[in-house]
């Protein structure tokens, strides 16, 4: 199957593991919905994947290449290291490899994890409320978000212990001055997350563009309720296979 790409990287299918290759298929596919969804940022910003198995190493995306042109077999396997565990002509990202290689290290079911860079998302983590109940986009993941404060760019190693402290048992977190993170157990799960949140940002800059003492926040009561309604999370195995079959229709080829 061609790669869509043009980049003609020969294809790892059959190759590697199936673990290792449904890891990459999925992981592939979160980087060309997040190109198509405009929350990417020209070829900074990472998603990463753990593959399974006892040796705790993951996927990275190949530096350089646009997120609408990844496919399955250009993601780079690394260790905990940063070490490149497969022959590319590629390499990996050092702020990547901080951010993606604490959550995946310390954090169990953080088998998908995503860092965006999108223009709402940063908005909001300069906000020094962070995010407001202000949508129901907001208040099905407000109580899932932790928050980080800006340190430099994240090429630190030392950095990893700090945001791990400040994740704790959240999902979800908001790198103030700098994106957002999300992690999931499964691609729809980590997608899903992030989707949400990055709705409830946007409606958060519109609704503040009347002014902060004109805005409405949701009654403490509905939150509550709203809260307890997902607690288990917002889940995506729903519409996961959906978004790969409009991946399939308008940017094919991240599978090969």
């Amino acid at each position: 199957m061609a790669d869509g790409s043009g980049l003609n990287i020969a294809s790892l299918k059959g190759r590697v593991s199936e673990a290792e290759w449904k890891a990459r298929v999925e992981l592939a596919a979160l980087y060309r919905l997040v190109a198509m969804f405009g929350w990417d940022d020209l070829v900074d910003t990472h998603i990463s994947a753990r593959i399974p198995g006892p040796e705790h190493h993951f996927l990275l995306n190949p530096y350089g290449l646009f997120w609408d042109e990844i496919t399955a077999s250009s993601l780079v396997r690394i260790d905990g290291d940063g070490n490149i565990l497969q022959e590319t002509p590629y390499f990996v990202n050092s702020a990547g490899f901080t951010i993606h290689s604490a959550v995946h290290m310390a954090v169990e079911n953080a088998n998908y994890v995503m860092h965006l860079h999108s223009e709402y998302g940063v908005a909001v983590s300069a906000q020094t409320e962070g995010l407001m109940p202000l949508s129901q986009f907001a208040l099905t993941v407000i109580n899932k978000i932790a928050y980080h404060d800006y340190e430099g760019i994240a090429l630190n190693l030392d950095e990893r212990e700090r945001l791990v402290a400040d994740l704790g048992d959240k999902p979800l977190m908001i790198l103030r001055n700098h994106g957002t993170l999300g992690l999931g157990s499964t691609a729809g799960d980590c997608f899903r997350a992030m989707y949400t949140l990055e709705q409830a940002c946007k409606v958060q800059i519109h609704a503040l563009a009347a002014g902060r003492d004109r805005v409405l926040i949701a009654p403490s009561t509905a939150q509550e309720v709203v809260h307890e309604q997902t607690r288990r999370g917002v889940g995506g195995a729903l519409p996961w296979p959906g978004l790969l079959r409009r991946l399939d229709r308008l940017s094919p080829g991240y599978d090969a």
